[in-house]
């Protein structure tokens, strides 16, 4: 008679190992012959199997060399003591069949706190599901909505179909991002003239749109927001640098670490001095430099902001005069003509020459060494021109090595007031 699974209190455990070939129904056989008479009438096993207080005595034995070994697992409904007296009972057995053999007691499980366990297991999983569906379901639905129709404006724009936001056919101002998830993100938070590069292999749309509009590079705080950087500074014509706090990722970004981000912009040529990467080359065009700095954010006007690509500031406007519009022609002394004839022959090539106080060659060399160049340099140096932006790294170098002139083909963020060292660009040279 078996056992019903529903009065099972406890499941013993035994270990068995003959030495010699035996079966199921010998160990079974085993089990009911020695243990008779051995605990009285009232734990006799066989009735106890009869009145279901024992249930089903499983066995699975296997051989292997010559031997027999298994496990025996017999459930009870007994209380603990006769269960455990019943158990040891077990232990006396020492031969099954012709062979002599050997059972240990592994344990005695008590089935309802296993059951117990399972219990809790499993509500814990339960509970956490319904938390979450709950918590789900507490959103608002202005929210919920909002959400929904954000994805629905990310529009593929260009012949690269980059992700972007629905303003960037009309704006003129832009901000690049670097994947659909930045585009999204700014989206959430009011931002509609975001378009992402998807990759460190920046589309032709981006810098076909860049030769347009004021672009203002958005990028991840950590390496490959670097990397991406580099390639749009070196392929597109990106005129401001934002960044993600360090190791963030512009998803992730909060409302208010966006617009303070984006605020604090830094012109690409002055990232470009304070960073070390003067290897870098920007990418400029005229159609750009008379449309003046339009802020990326929308609906906000940056009075503050200086026309590209002067950069300059304070003093210097008075000394570094832009080139007016119209027909009027400056006249330039000859070693201003002089200067002139020399940049415009290293036009493009991104090189530098130191001239001697006669204006004759000392030394040339690639415009991102120049630096360096300069510290190394012990000739006696008047004059340095070069095809590349005035910084003010280069102009306190150029101080210290008292070189009087320095002619670039364009002004950086040259901030500090100037008495012994005189700065010509090509709008002065028209």
């Amino acid at each position: 008679m078996n056992i019903d699974p529903s009065t099972t209190k406890y499941l013993i455990r035994a270990n068995i190992v003959a030495e010699g070939i035996v079966e199921k129904p010998d160990v079974v056989g085993a089990i009911f012959g020695q243990t008779e008479g051995l605990l009285g009438n009232e734990l006799d096993l066989r009735d106890m199997q009869k009145s279901g207080r024992i249930g089903r005595i499983e066995v699975e034995i296997g051989q292997n060399k010559g031997k027999s070994e298994g496990e025996i697992t017999i459930p009870s409904s007994l209380d603990q003591v006769e269960t455990v007296i019943l158990a040891s009972a077990l232990e006396t057995i020492d031969r099954v069949g012709p062979c002599r053999a050997t059972i240990h007691i592994m344990k005695v499980e008590d089935v309802r706190l296993a059951k117990k366990k399972k219990i809790v297991e499993r509500a814990k999983i339960l509970l956490s599901a319904l938390m979450a569906d709950s918590n789900h379901s507490g959103e608002s639905l202005t929210a919920s909505v909002r959400q929904s129709v954000q994805v629905e404006e990310v529009i593929h724009f260009g012949k690269d179909k980059c992700p972007a936001g629905p303003n960037i056919p009309n704006s003129d101002a832009i901000i690049v991002v670097e994947g659909r998830s930045d585009v999204l993100n700014l989206l959430k938070h009011g931002i509609k003239n975001a378009i992402a590069v998807e990759g460190t292999n920046v589309p032709k749309t981006i810098q076909d749109l860049s030769k347009e509009r004021v672009v203002t590079a958005f990028v991840d705080g950590d390496r490959g927001g670097e990397l991406i950087l580099r390639e749009l500074l070196q392929v597109a014509e990106v005129d401001f640098v934002a960044r993600a706090p360090q190791t963030r990722e512009v998803e992730d970004l909060t409302q208010k670490q966006i617009m303070k981000g984006l605020r604090n912009k830094i012109p690409a040529e002055q990232y470009i001095e304070m960073y070390g990467m003067e290897g870098i080359e920007l990418v400029t065009s005229s159609s750009k430099n008379n449309k003046g700095l339009a802020n990326p954010l929308p609906g906000k006007i940056d009075r503050e902001k200086p026309s590209r690509p002067t950069g300059k500031r304070g003093p210097l406007n008075d000394k570094q005069p832009q080139k007016e519009s119209g027909p009027k022609t400056k006249i330039l002394s000859s070693q201003q003509q002089k200067y002139k004839n020399i940049l415009d022959n290293l036009a493009g090539s991104s090189k530098a020459q130191m001239l001697s106080p006669n204006d004759s060659i000392v030394e040339e060399t690639p415009v991102r060494n120049l630096a360096d160049a300069l510290k190394k340099s012990s000739s006696n140096i008047k004059t340095l021109v070069f095809d590349g932006i005035v910084t003010q790294r280069l102009v306190d170098i150029a101080t210290q090595k008292g070189i009087s002139t320095i002619v670039g083909s364009k002004l950086g963020n040259v901030s500090k007031q100037l008495t012994s060292i005189e700065i010509l660009t090509k709008n002065d040279l028209t």
